[in-house]
């Protein structure tokens, strides 16, 4: 288990906290789905805590590397997948070591999955990248659902400053499956 300290447990978490969504369909059948996304309040007073199998720690290519039953948490957002690679800045002035240094991106591979609250994703791989503000899963059946509502694809491409989301069918089509009772009602 590792520890990061307050300004990278920020950085690392904004993009897991920006995959807490709810997605409406835009067109039932298309070939793409786009949508925005409701993120999640940030909390940046809430610890994450990170568990694997193994962690390595490679200062010469500025890299932690978390392999087996990797799971991280912060608050209601859990992450899991085989195995999570952390890229760190090689001129933040910072070390990998002391969790102070400044995180560029966060590969995840190997059955990921993402939970918030009742919001759920799944896929093989996901890069959430926090220079450009972007996350992307996929997979050769990215699924995310809350309740009955299901959308499959092949990648979900999330714009994180803006919430902006695309959902792809890869040469295919995406599926939507909407249960018309979890709508919400206006009085």
């Amino acid at each position: 288990m590792s520890a990061f300290s307050e300004p990278a447990q920020r950085h690392a978490i904004l993009p897991l906290l920006a995959a807490g969504f709810v997605l409406a369909a835009t067109a039932a059948g298309a070939q793409e789905t786009k949508s925005q996304l409701k993120g999640l309040q940030l909390s940046n007073d809430k610890p994450i805590q990170i568990q694997s199998d193994k962690l390595e720690i490679q200062q010469q290519s500025n890299t932690a590397q978390f392999t087996g039953n990797v799971k991280v948490v912060q608050g209601t957002t859990t992450l899991q997948a085989g195995s999570m690679v952390v890229h760190y800045k090689a001129d933040g002035g910072g070390s990998i070591s002391s969790g102070d240094a400044d995180i560029e991106k966060i590969d995840v591979a190997d059955k990921v999955f993402l939970q918030s609250g009742t919001q759920e994703a799944t896929a093989d791989t996901g890069t959430f990248n926090l220079i450009d503000e972007v996350f992307v899963l996929k997979g050769d059946k990215v699924v995310l659902s809350e309740g009955k509502n299901v959308f499959v694809g092949c990648q979900l491409t999330v714009l994180m400053r803006t919430g902006e989301a695309k959902l792809d069918a890869c040469g295919g089509r995406v599926m939507i499956q909407l249960d018309p009772k979890s709508r919400k009602t206006t009085n």
